[in-house]
């Protein structure tokens, strides 16, 4: 037996005392609050329930042991009974991309984000803000990423920003580094040489 000493008394346990005072304790606390009665959660009802929620995030991801990733956000949720499961940053998130010697080569905001890990694919809602490495700044209200075939892709209203001119459509196409990117249905303010 181990000896447990508390306000200079000797109490004795074992196991089985413990088991028993884990019991009464339980008794004691279901009996409390009586009038309430416990809601059963259906199956049906399961899926809207996050099954991991995360708040304050700030962390790094790697990639085959380099760092690649920061991402920030104020909320976390992560719905794995849904069908396409799926995690939701619906309070926002910041992401910046890292080139091999952790320069920011890429930065994204957005107002809410979704992440379809079936797909591998970023849906990007809201008040949308990247920056790239050749200084350009685009903005639009909805952005797919798909992280297998490494496209960025749009059917809404899309404006670049560049250093000598900006261009604006809708409709757009891209790689994940947001450097080689093509605008459907342009319009813009171009300066023009004499």
């Amino acid at each position: 037996m181990k000896q447990l000493q508390f306000v200079n008394r000797q109490f004795t346990y074992n196991r089985t005392t413990i088991a028993l005072w884990a019991i009464v304790v339980l008794f004691y606390l279901s009996g409390c609050g009586s009038e309430q009665k416990s809601a059963d959660v259906s199956p049906e009802e399961t899926d809207s329930l996050a099954f991991m929620s995360t708040y304050g995030v700030n962390t790094l991801i790697s990639d085959s042991g380099r760092i690649s990733y920061r991402v920030e956000a104020e909320e976390w949720l992560m719905y794995d009974k849904r069908n396409p499961s799926y995690w939701a940053f619906e309070k926002g998130i910041y992401l910046e991309k890292y080139d091999d010697s952790l320069r920011i080569e890429t930065t994204l905001r957005s107002d809410t984000a979704y992440y379809y890990d079936k797909q591998a694919l970023w849906k990007l809602l809201g008040n949308i803000q990247v920056s790239n490495s050749k200084g350009e700044k685009i903005f639009t209200d909805k952005l797919l990423w798909s992280s297998d075939s490494g496209r960025i892709y749009s059917d809404s209203y899309i404006r670049i920003e560049q250093s000598d001119r900006i261009t604006e459509g809708i409709g757009f196409s891209s790689n994940q580094d947001m450097t080689n990117w093509e605008i459907l249905n342009t319009t813009g303010i171009y300066p023009i040489e004499e």
